[in-house]
């Protein structure tokens, strides 16, 4: 809870300033080379603000049962929550992300699984297993990357398969029945086939009792577990010719429990967890006990053919999958309880099916070698078509919906895009940009049961995105960099009409954005240091206007938003076996817009807005307000000390720490929904032997913290928080 935070902060600092732990073992000294610019380059080559996560951190992190939430914070001006559960995250850079919750909604951040876009929400909770690392692109990537990239790109590259037979697994068990286990092997078939095979189940047991106890529920822990189980097949075909091929089949399963929803555990005036809360108990009169399931597969081929002075590449993908799901919305009993307070009125909604098809065609020719003029081309295709079928339930648990709404959503973008690249001297380059986007979505929705109901709606735009930048190359270990971008959205559509007959679009957004940094590195590479400030402005913004008079999601756009901030991370290996890393982030957002006006909760909140009347009806003035979801303040400090023993093998201790400033839920500002301050770490300490394999124990939420993440504000004082304390110990093995 809030109170543990400053301890823990102070824990971390601790940490911090002593040779003691780390996320992960000390990496090699070596250059640090990323994929931003569709081509591998030295990070310190590259004219904007990267951010890379080792895979193996990435799998150290997740080893508690976590999933890709588990990103938040690791690196400046990245944060990643959601309200549904295991699948279904929403990303924000430096600031700017969306809060829509709906299966449709568009985003400003886009997630890149080698080399393909993953475009709906419902695809981006994809598990992370067997990957080589995570690179953050900061800042408008329109250029290069193919859909809705305005606040930046996250890139998961996975691990490839070489020429020779190698791979690892790590297997863990912990508190709550958690259970992961992780493989990659490669296989090679021939001199010339090669094939990587990777795998990840992830369990935990029911842990949270339903204290109602309703019909539905069973004799023993009612909520909690999740099954998650994963598979992907490389398969590299590299003949002594130009072409190379990478064939990639992977798929995954999902069966669990979706977000807890919480009654009345915040407190009028207080954003502080009250007395009602209790982090293994929930009393729901409805929901099924939350049951969430999801199936994803998918299929891509990329081919590149060598021409001598430029290589084409070709990039095939599709995806399909299916989910349903359910849940008590309002988090409690319907009258007044002592479990869960005053519920004023039930709400239950499920996602009875849901059906994705997304295509995506990528055609691209780029100059090979660090020549003095480098050049891109290419054209990019997306389309997507989304059925998603919902219910709203009445009754104590009520097996059939009351309200069923059907919509169906497609959606289209064509666009061409270019850059060059030219050193001006020895030291200077200069790289220009440019890429036109045209989008189409057409929605139709119909209510099949209940109150009747049809619409449909056509959004289409056509924008350019941009950018050009410059790379002094101070000598051989210092870069600077300045580098101006214009990003761009396309229109939206939204409508939740098992609850309202509101359905709402926004126009397109467009941002321009600067920014200046500079990365340094010691001759050695034992000290890394990259800092990075920027400004920029939304015209246009699209907002998600959630909740406050029912359970209700508006897209709103409003005038104007300002962003700007600072990014700093590094890393020093201070002696033999000890490295310190870590980063932090300012960034200062805002809407500008004077006649915005949102609804807000219909709890009993206390609005910090002006309150203006409209009609019969009461509105929060949100001109001046920073960003929903967009903590001022980021920070992650990583540490690690190896002692080599000497018979061989190597003993080691590592931690990590993420933190938070305080930030606001909503769009508008409550004392209630504005998140206090939260620190979150955990630990590692094993034995590598000689053999490969590794022996270790392990704490996630090492100080067992409950940070609030999100609420719910148009029924009670509903809130949901962060994954629990797991302790745990682990095997892992290379060859």
């Amino acid at each position: 809870m809030i109170g543990k935070t400053y301890w823990a902060a102070a824990l971390a600092a601790l940490t911090a300033a002593m040779p003691a732990w780390a996320q992960e073992a000390p990496a090699e000294e070596g250059e640090i080379v990323v994929t931003a610019q569709r081509r591998q380059e030295n990070i310190r080559d590259v004219p904007l603000a990267v951010s890379v996560v080792g895979g193996e951190r990435v799998s150290a992190i997740a080893e508690g049962g976590a999933d890709i939430l588990s990103l938040a914070g690791r690196v400046p001006s990245l944060y990643v929550e959601s309200s549904n559960g295991r699948y279904a995250p929403r990303f924000y850079i430096r600031g700017l992300g969306n809060v829509d919750f709906d299966f449709n909604a568009s985003q400003p951040v886009s997630v890149v699984l080698d080399d393909v876009v993953l475009e709906n929400v419902f695809l981006k909770g994809f598990p992370m297993f067997d990957l080589d690392r995570v690179e953050v692109l900061k800042g408008p990537q329109g250029t290069l990357f193919g859909r809705n990239t305005p606040a930046g790109v996250v890139k998961l590259e996975t691990r490839r398969p070489g020429r020779d037979a190698e791979g690892q697994m790590t297997l863990t068990a912990g508190e709550l029945g958690t259970m992961r286990g992780e493989l990659g092997v490669t296989v090679p078939a021939s001199d010339t086939l090669s094939i990587r095979l990777a795998g990840l189940v992830n369990h935990r047991d029911n842990w949270v009792d339903n204290a109602f106890n309703p019909s539905f529920a069973r004799a023993g822990k009612d909520l909690g577990r999740f099954d998650d189980i994963a598979g992907r097949i490389h398969v590299a075909w590299n003949p002594d010719s130009p072409l190379s091929v990478l064939l990639t089949v992977q798929g995954r399963r999902l069966d669990g429990t979706g977000t807890l929803n919480r009654a009345n555990v915040l407190t009028t005036g207080s954003n502080r967890l009250n007395a009602r809360y209790d982090r293994d108990r929930v009393f729901y009169d409805g929901g099924l006990n939350n049951p969430q399931r999801q199936g994803t597969t998918s299929q891509a081929i990329h081919a590149d053919y060598d021409l001598g002075a430029a290589t084409l590449t070709a990039i095939v993908s599709a995806y399909q999958g299916s989910s349903a799901g359910r849940g008590d919305i309002d988090g409690g009993v319907l009258g007044t309880t002592a479990g869960s307070g005053f519920i004023p009125f039930r709400s239950e909604t499920g996602t009875l099916s849901s059906d994705l098809d997304q295509q995506t065609y990528e055609l691209r020719l780029a100059s090979n070698g660090d020549t003095r003029f480098g050049y891109q081309i290419g054209a990019f295709y997306w389309h997507e078509r989304f059925k998603l079928v919902s219910g709203s339930f009445d009754g104590v648990g009520g097996i059939n919906p009351t309200i069923i709404s059907e919509l169906r959503q497609t959606s289209d973008s064509w666009s061409g895009f270019g850059q060059l690249r030219y050193d001006l001297t020895d030291r200077l380059r200069v790289t220009a940009g440019a890429r036109w986007t045209h989008d189409l979505r057409n929605l139709a929705a119909d209510r099949t049961r209940g109150a009747a109901f049809s619409t449909t709606r056509r959004v289409s735009d056509g924008q350019p995105s941009w950018d050009v930048s410059l790379l002094y190359r101070a000598d051989d270990s210092v870069s600077l960099f300045a580098r101006v971008a214009r990003g761009y959205r396309g229109p939206s559509i939204q409508g939740r009409i098992a609850t309202s007959n509101i359905v709402t679009t926004a126009r397109s957004e467009t941002l321009t954005s600067y920014e200046a940094g500079l990365k340094a590195a010691s001759a050695d590479n034992r000290f890394r240091l990259d800092l990075t400030g920027y400004t920029y402005q939304i015209d246009d913004p699209q907002f998600t206007a959630i909740g406050g008079q029912g359970n209700f999601n508006q897209l709103i756009n409003a005038r104007r938003g300002i962003g700007r901030g600072v990014e700093v991370e590094a890393t020093a290996n201070l002696f033999r076996g000890f490295q310190l890393n870590g980063g932090a982030s300012y960034n200062y957002t805002r809407i500008s817009d004077p006649n915005l006006l949102v609804a807000f909760c219909g709890a009993a909140c206390t609005v910090l807005d002006p309150i203006v009347n409209v009609g019969t009806t009461r509105r929060a003035a949100i001109n001046g307000n920073p960003f929903p979801q967009a903590p001022r303040w980021q920070f992650n400090v990583n540490a690690a000390y190896t002692h080599r023993l000497a018979g061989g093998g190597e003993l080691y201790a590592q931690t990590d720490w993420v933190g938070q400033s305080r930030f606001n839920l909503f769009l508008y500002e409550a004392t209630e929904f504005r998140v206090g301050t939260n620190v979150e770490g955990g630990a590692r300490i094993g034995w590598r032997m000689t053999n490969g394999v590794d022996l270790f124990a392990f704490a996630r939420n090492i100080t067992d913290e409950s940070n609030v993440i999100g609420a719910i504000d148009f029924n009670n004082l509903t809130a949901f928080v962060n994954e629990p304390r797991v302790i745990g110990a682990g095997v892992g093995y290379r060859f």
